[in-house]
């Protein structure tokens, strides 16, 4: 299909989260873009990258919801992972080319040590191979050049090493993990400095993201079965944008309360003290923003435009009505 003949796609507003299950082989940009051109959004982003040799759990951010991807960003994550023993890669995934062979002898006694000794606060220096931006270049830019710069080294937490399953003999030895997470840890890392401390080396044969926040991949869905949907089911797979405010105390306002409140003016009430609060209006319930309270104040911190809230609320009455 040339590009005059391409058939142009009506993008239309849509609100809410969409759980996606990332598969395999594609960027989180990728499955993002795939993602809003079978839901025709006219605005959309994700909360988090996951490499193309990851899989599982991706929250993708429709219209309204895009405002809130932040809280995603900053959520703890799960993964599960396995690392392959006893071969290091340029890339510490199984991507790379291989950079050493060293056999395997470490004992269990000395796995479950090592694994003790990554829990908790750890210092990481990030891998060449990411996407995180030297002098506005991505670090992986520079790899490809074959260019190592100077990496700063981030503390992380590890609040979770679980050993699942593993393997020390035979021709491909490994340890299956289950890893709980602060953001901004790089499970790649993690695995070549835990084969490295077991003094074999090692690297990531598969990783899969769990879990991010209070949010499970299996409430996920593929990209395969968005794609089988009609445009109905398409909307009616989406979560509500609150879905991203777990952590928010809901607070509710009556109609005139919160047409004042929309308006950017703090509110006096007999609230105590509430670090991250949702905001809904009752006549109809809808998110109107998020805010804190303080001092009996409540002061918004992130409003939704009216016309957010009037297309969110649309959309659920097509829905319903449908």
């Amino acid at each position: 299909m040339t590009a005059s003949t391409r058939v142009r796609v009506q993008r239309r507003p849509v609100h809410g989260v969409l759980l996606l299950d990332k598969p395999l082989g594609l960027s989180s940009n990728q499955a993002l873009q795939k993602a809003k051109w079978l839901l025709r959004a006219e605005k959309a982003g994700h909360t988090g990258t996951l490499d193309p040799l990851a899989s599982g759990i991706l929250p993708l951010c429709f219209g309204a919801a895009t405002k809130f991807s932040q809280l995603q960003l900053e959520a703890d994550k799960t993964y599960e992972t396995i690392v392959r023993l006893g071969v290091t890669t340029t890339t510490a995934d199984a991507e790379g080319d291989v950079l050493q062979e060293r056999a395997v002898t470490c004992s269990v006694g000395q796995v479950v040590e090592v694994l003790d000794a990554f829990m908790g606060p750890i210092t990481q220096v990030p891998p060449m191979h990411s996407a995180l931006k030297k002098d506005g270049k991505a670090l992986y830019e520079y790899a490809r050049e074959g260019v190592t710069v100077e990496r700063e080294a981030r503390n992380v937490v590890i609040h979770e090493l679980e050993l699942l399953d593993m393997q020390l003999q035979g021709d491909a030895p490994y340890l299956h993990l289950r890893v709980q997470c602060s953001k901004g840890t790089y499970i790649r890392t993690l695995g070549e400095d835990i084969g490295q401390a077991l003094g074999c080396g090692g690297h990531l044969r598969m990783l899969r993201r769990v879990q991010t926040g209070h949010l499970h991949v299996e409430q996920a869905i593929t990209l395969e079965a968005l794609e089988a949907m009609d445009e109905r089911q398409r909307i009616a797979a989406l979560n509500a944008t609150e879905t991203l405010l777990s952590h928010h105390e809901p607070i509710e306002l009556d109609a005139i309360e919160a047409g004042r409140f929309l308006s950017g003016v703090r509110r006096r009430g007999v609230w105590p003290d509430i670090p991250a609060a949702a905001i809904f209006g009752t006549a109809p319930r809808a998110l109107l923003g998020v805010g804190h309270v303080h001092a009996g104040e409540l002061i918004p911190d992130r409003l939704l435009s009216p016309i957010e809230i009037e297309q969110t609320l649309a959309q659920e009455y097509k829905l319903l009505n449908h």
